[in-house]
Formats: C-alpha cells, structure tokens, sequence
C-alpha cells in the first residue's frame, strides 16, 4: 500500500518513521510546502513540495495513493478531504476541530472509500480505550477520559511548555466541547469544569476543550449517564489561560495567540503524555469499576528521537492504517469507537505504545 502524508512537520515525519517497519507500507509520499524536508534513512520514503491550496497538485499526490492522512493543520483538513472525495481515495486525519470532523462525514456519505478523521491520541485512541471500556458494562454511569501531553519539567508560569501544534492547541481551547449528562447530549464550555486527580503521586487538573470526546456522545446518548472528555495540565495552567482567552478577549484572535506562543513558549522535546479512562457501572447487577491509565514517554525509532506526544499520535493512525490495509475498517465514514482495543492493541505500534 502507498500512503500519502500531507504536512512533514514533526508529527507527519513521524509517522513516516513508523510506517517504515510495517509491511503493509511499501511506500509513503510526503507533501509539504517546504522544500528541505529530510528523511534521510527512511528507505520507503520520499518528499515533494506541496502548496494544499494549488489543486493540481493536490490531485497530483492524492491520485497516486492507496489513502492519504493529513498531518497538516487542522484548517487545510477540509481541501484535502475534498481532494481524496472527488479521486476515491481513503482519508485520515489528526484533527480535533469538529467542523472538520462534520465536514469529512458529510463527503463520506455513500463513499466507497474510507473516511477516518481525529485519528491519533485524543481524538483517537482515548476514544477506542474509552469506547471499549463503556461496552463492556452492562450499564455505565460513568465514562471519564482524560489526556495531558505535558512538559517532564517547566519554570514559567503557566507551567507548560510547547510539543505539538499550536494552532490545534489554541483551537481546542476556544471551541465548545460535547459531553453527555444524564445520559443527554449537552454542549460544554472550553476551559470549564475544573477537577483535580492524581496519577503516579502527580496531581494534575483537568477542564473542558473541544474535540477530545470525537463522536461518542452520539454513540453512547441514552446508554452512558455521565460522559466526557477533559484536557490535563499542571495545577494553575488552566486560570492564566482563561485570563489571556477571555478576559483579554484573545479567543477572538486565535491567530494572533498563536503568533505569540510560537515566539515566546519554548518547544519542548522532554514530554510525557499521561492517558487516563475510566469508568464505572455494572455488570451482572454488579457496580464496577475499570480503567485504563498509562504514562508514556519518547523513544529513539529508526535511529530518530520520537517525543511522547510525536509517538502517541503517530502510533495512533497507524495502528488504525493497518486495520485499514487489513480491511478491518468499512467503507464511509467510520468513527474511532468503532474499533475493538482489542484489534488496535493488535496492531504493531498500537501494541508497542499503548499495550502493556
């Protein structure tokens, strides 16, 4: 099978790194707008400069794919969804952005292709985890996902320091959520709901972003009482980001908040991405607990050094494009709760990142 990734930033070259030990891959196309992209030891891999918004040559790389992800910001998603409708070519992406999300479903109807869009860590595997978790309950009061991509240390004061797309980050940060109370769908406010836990003798919060939950609230209405997904951080996070979003009104200028984070918040590669799930009901009349909680950290594959939050998302979407090469996923739109952990632990890097 021959993958096309479009956008060669950190994430992108990252899952070419991954898909360089899968058999199903004999070859990955990497798009990006730069031309110095370097993939030097990746033997399946190769580079073309690549401008998303010129359409030929969009076409020219879908074409030539047995399915294509994009690892580009969220708000190009939408012209390379098109671009992979018009050709027949299957589509997966990374995004949190519902928008998108919706927009990929509608091209998805009648599709003979597949479209898997918010594959990767949360959207992702926090859904597959949680989604299998809920189903093997009789009844479930309670499903809780929780996902931090942290820095292993920071000085500043918001105690964070950058590992992955600011853009996406800001994003998820300004845009309602979803989440089900009382077995309902209800819209949830970002940076709300404020909690404290525990993980390791770590104490972390959590709050409400947007796009973590992808599609369950919609598979689970009417079978799950409580569910939702929330963003965890170090403690005091949280309030100096509500302080710039929405007391300074700078959720209204998401590009200018980027402008700013890109140029004074360090990138780190010292990370660590904790994974939380749980939930709670019954089974045989019986109330339950189970959960699914994991701590994990970088490593060096093909002789590259892979942070947490480049791992985590990279093995996400392909483990899911080995279902897909494996023709375990169906055509249309296919949502990330669809997929047995089972399965997805199964997979290669599924197995190696998330299993025991």
């Amino acid at each position: 099978m021959k993958i096309g990734i479009i956008g060669a930033g950190k994430v992108g070259a990252t899952i070419a790194t991954l898909l360089e030990s899968c058999r199903f891959c004999r070859a990955v196309v990497l798009g990006d707008a730069r031309s110095d992209v370097e993939v030097s030891g990746l033997k399946k891999a190769r580079t073309v400069t690549l401008n998303v918004k010129e359409a030929a040559e969009l076409a020219a790389l879908v074409k030539k794919c047995d399915a294509v992800v994009s690892a580009a910001p969220y708000f190009l998603n939408k012209t390379i969804a098109q671009a992979c409708a018009e050709r027949g070519v299957s589509y997966f992406d990374l995004t949190e952005d519902v928008h998108t999300t919706n927009f990929v479903r509608a091209l998805a109807k009648d599709a003979k292709a597949t479209f898997m869009p918010q594959c990767g860590l949360a959207p992702g595997a926090i859904n597959i985890v949680g989604g299998d978790l809920a189903s093997s309950l009789d009844n479930v009061r309670q499903c809780e996902m929780r996902v931090g991509a942290l820095p292993l240390f920071a000085s500043n004061q918001m105690k964070y320091y950058l590992s992955w797309s600011t853009a996406g980050l800001i994003n998820e940060y300004c845009q309602l959520g979803e989440a089900l109370h009382g077995g309902k769908r209800i819209t949830t406010l970002p940076l709300d709901g404020v909690e404290r836990l525990t993980v390791d003798g770590v104490e972390y919060e959590a709050f409400n972003t947007s796009g973590g939950v992808a599609t369950m609230c919609e598979t689970f209405e009417g079978k799950v009482g409580e569910l939702n997904y929330k963003t965890m951080r170090y403690p005091g996070h949280r309030d100096l980001m509500r302080f710039m979003l929405q007391d300074l009104n700078l959720a209204d200028r998401q590009e200018l908040l980027t402008q700013i984070f890109d140029q004074e918040v360090p990138l780190t590669d010292h990370d660590v991405v904790v994974f939380y799930v749980s939930v709670v009901g019954t089974v045989k009349g019986r109330l339950v607990q189970r959960s699914f909680v994991k701590k994990m950290r970088g490593a060096v594959v093909q002789r590259r050094t892979l942070s947490a939050i480049q791992l985590t998302t990279a093995a996400g979407v392909v483990a899911i494009l080995e279902l897909f090469a494996g023709g375990k996923l169906g055509a249309g739109f296919v949502k990330q709760e669809s997929v047995p952990l089972k399965a997805f632990l199964a997979t290669k890097w599924g197995g190696r990142v998330y299993g025991a």
